[in-house]
């Protein structure tokens, strides 16, 4: 049948099962979205209020449904706003596309109104970036689009489309999408084979589980390996929940604001055995001191992973989930009782702490996983709460902590948490954010009243850019250049304004009735806490140093 290329875009997106989409319209667009209208009934669109917003809440989706985010956004300063948000996903691994349109062809190139060349711009922060000057090459364009976004390592794909292409009409035939396998092909039997006796010699060995074990759908089998061969396991930002956080064996986070017990166990264990994880340098520290002790197991689906910033003693390349399965058929089951002993001597000895005389973050969240069972997808901001959120919920499931890890995106936990939403209207959302993140895209409270859901945003609330004021105090003898926010914004008013009904607490007692409210709620609820301005997150291991260098609040008494 003939159709306009704007109606392709739709039937593409129908082919790959989409439902929703986030965006804001304007001129080199429109063909788009009058088409999106006569198609309202099968897929619901997200009018967000900044395209930044639309691209963090096509990434939440993402990450909360493990389908493909998609987000749509005009030429010029419209496709420019979602560069943040599409390199915040390249950086996490987070398969969306982004889609949008760019002016006319016979304009390209001259510096019309609102042009810009956005497939070379986000070059550097996509696994492939497309314009389609010609639409009978659009259909294939966008189904190679998903294709490429959902396989292997994820990540984002954009695609941009000059507003005459959504114009013109060629035939289109639809296609059955078939699944993307995982990928096998690489998973070399020599490598698993290898992997198999190292863990089979450890006397000590350690997990640490990265994003890559959340994205392959690899917690259970995360779970059979550390119980199969008794193994303390620590995790990153990217990898909570693919390992609970309830479970025994589990030592807490690893790394700058990582627990003593995972710090010290990655300096005494004998194998590390790394599932989906990259070294990031927050992980790592110095890395010429990293996991002195052990002989270290990459497991990863991306080649150029390995070797990139640790040097590893062994590899297995390809999809988490298969590896594993291989691995737990080839291993004898273990028992490495002194060391597990050793690990829960620690965990006694340097167990999470904080001052419990005055309202804290920590206290804020884990009343929050208390009244939820820790049963929510929670999203954070980038600053002390997401590191307090990573510390003190204790998150069961993989796809219930979205934050950006890798590029560190202040902002970026408003629009996650809308895109969670509408992609899992079922289950508890929540936003943790700092008054600093907060302000940057707190717009996103009325998209999130727009959408009509009840939907959970915490403001943990100490005038200050608290990490960096942090950093200033510890590093840079207490000069508080521009950290200090003592302005007159009010974010209550600012709140009940977008629409949302908000509550300012102060006091510890005030916690639990506010969050009772919030939680009952059949719409979005703020919730500004004020806290101290000087409350630090801690554990913490300095820049560049050695794990072992960690230190917390009594230390820095000392």
């Amino acid at each position: 049948m003939q159709l306009t290329g704007a109606e392709i875009i739709i039937e593409c997106l129908l082919e790959q099962s989409v439902d929703t989409v986030f965006g804001y319209p304007g001129g080199a667009i429109l063909n788009v979205y009058d088409a999106l209208y006569r198609y309202s009934d099968k897929i619901k669109h997200v009018l967000t209020s900044h395209e930044q917003g639309a691209s963090h809440a096509a990434d939440g989706y993402a990450r909360a449904t493990g389908k493909v985010g998609v987000c749509l956004a005009t030429s010029g300063p419209g496709a420019t706003n979602l560069v943040t948000g599409i390199a915040t996903a390249c950086m996490d691994s987070v398969p969306v596309v982004a889609i949008t349109c760019n002016v006319g062809t016979a304009l390209l190139g001259k510096d019309s109104f609102q042009e810009v060349d956005i497939a070379g711009i986000v070059m550097p922060v996509t696994k492939h970036s497309y314009i389609v000057k010609d639409v009978t090459q659009l259909a294939d364009t966008i189904r190679k689009a998903f294709t490429i976004a959902k396989s292997g390592r994820p990540g984002p794909v954009l695609v941009d489309v000059p507003k005459d292409v959504t114009a013109a009409k060629c035939e289109y035939i639809r296609h059955t999408i078939t699944a993307v396998e995982p990928k096998v092909d690489t998973i070399r039997p020599e490598d698993v084979e290898t992997a198999a006796q190292m863990i089979a010699r450890a006397q000590k060995p350690f997990i640490f589980v990265g994003g890559g074990a959340v994205i392959a759908d690899a917690s259970k089998e995360v779970r059979a390996l550390a119980h199969k061969i008794q193994a303390p396991v620590c995790d990153s930002l990217m990898g909570k929940g693919a390992f609970s956080g309830e479970d025994e064996f589990y030592t807490g986070p690893v790394g700058m604001h990582g627990t003593k017990t995972s710090n010290y166990a990655m300096c005494e264990c004998d194998l590390l055995i790394t599932l989906g994880a990259r070294f990031s340098d927050r992980v790592t520290g110095d890395t010429k001191t990293f996991a002195p002790k052990a002989k270290i197991l990459q497991i990863d689906v991306d080649a150029a992973e390995i070797n990139k910033n640790i040097v590893v003693d062994a590899s297995v390349i390809g999809d988490l989930r298969e590896v594993l399965k291989l691995l737990l058929e080839k291993i004898p089951e273990k028992k490495h009782e002194e060391w597990a002993a050793h690990i829960q001597d620690m965990k006694e000895k340097y167990p999470l702490n904080y001052d419990h005389s005055q309202l804290t973050g920590p206290y804020v969240i884990q009343k929050l996983y208390e009244l939820t069972g820790g049963d929510a997808i929670i999203s954070t901001d980038v600053g002390q709460h997401q590191m307090w959120a990573a510390q003190y919920f204790k998150f069961k499931e993989p796809r219930t902590f979205l934050t950006s890890g890798g590029l560190g995106t202040m902002g970026y936990g408003l629009g996650a948490a809308i895109g969670a939403k509408m992609g899992c209207p079922d289950k508890t959302v929540v936003n943790i954010a700092g008054d600093g993140c907060f302000r940057m895209n707190m717009n996103e409270i009325a998209t999130a009243v727009r959408c009509g859901r009840p939907l959970v945003q915490i403001i943990l609330n100490n005038h200050v850019l608290g990490m960096v004021r942090q950093w200033q105090t510890l590093f840079y003898d207490h000069r508080y250049s521009q950290t200090i926010l003592n302005d007159g914004v009010d974010f209550v008013k600012v709140s009940e304004a977008m629409g949302a009904k908000a509550i300012r607490v102060t006091k510890m007692e005030e916690v639990e009735p506010a969050l009772k409210v919030a939680l009952s709620s059949e719409g979005p609820v703020v919730l500004d806490c004020w806290i101290d301005q000087d409350l630090s997150v801690y554990p913490m291991v300095p820049a560049g140093a050695s794990l072992d260098e960690v230190f917390d609040e009594e230390d820095v008494k000392k």
